[in-house]
C-alpha cells in the first residue's frame, strides 16, 4: 500500500482499510508479501501470472494466503483485510465474544414490532381455531 503500488478498489475502501490497519497497529513495514501462482479455476491467467498473495505479519507471525480473485491487486487488498480480521480476532477475541453474547441477549430481549406482534397473535388465533374444531362437542351423543 505504499508508493507506486495501486489497488484496483475505490479510494474510500482503501482509506477504510488503512484506518483499520492503523487502529490495529499493523504497519506496512511489518508485512512481508510474496506472490505465487494460484491454483484451480481461472484458466491460463492463474497458471502464468503470480496472482496468489501470501502476506505475513512478522511481529505476530500470522500469515494469510489469498487467491480469491484473478487479479493480483485485488488479492493484495483482500489479503490485508483477512490479516486484519485474524489479528483483530487474536487481540480482541475475548472482548469480541463478550460483545457478541451481549448483542444476542439484547436481540432476545428486544420488544417485537407491532406488526410482528399482530402476525404472531393472528397465527395463535388461527391455530386455536383449528384446535377448537378437533375438540369434541359437549352435550351431543352419537
Amino acid at each position: 500500500m505504499s508508493g507506486g503500488r495501486v489497488f484496483p478498489i475505490s479510494q474510500e475502501k482503501l482509506l477504510a482499510l488503512r484506518r483499520r490497519l492503523q487502529a490495529l497497529g499493523i504497519r506496512e513495514e511489518d508485512l512481508r508479501e510474496t506472490f505465487v501462482t494460484s491454483q484451480g479455476k481461472g484458466g491460463q491467467n492463474v497458471n502464468k501470472v503470480a496472482t496468489c498473495v501470501l502476506l505475513v505479519h512478522e511481529p505476530s507471525a500470522l500469515a494469510v494466503k489469498c487467491q480469491q480473485e484473478r487479479s493480483q491487486g485485488l488479492n493484495r487488498y483482500l489479503a490485508r483485510q483477512l490479516l486484519a480480521d485474524k489479528i483483530e480476532q487474536a487481540k480482541l477475541g475475548a472482548e469480541s465474544r463478550r460483545r457478541q453474547a451481549a448483542e444476542r441477549i439484547r436481540r432476545q430481549k428486544r420488544r417485537r414490532s407491532r406488526r410482528a406482534k399482530q402476525r404472531m397473535l393472528a397465527d395463535k388465533h388461527a391455530h386455536a381455531a383449528v384446535k377448537a374444531l378437533r375438540a369434541p362437542v359437549h352435550g351431543e351423543q352419537e
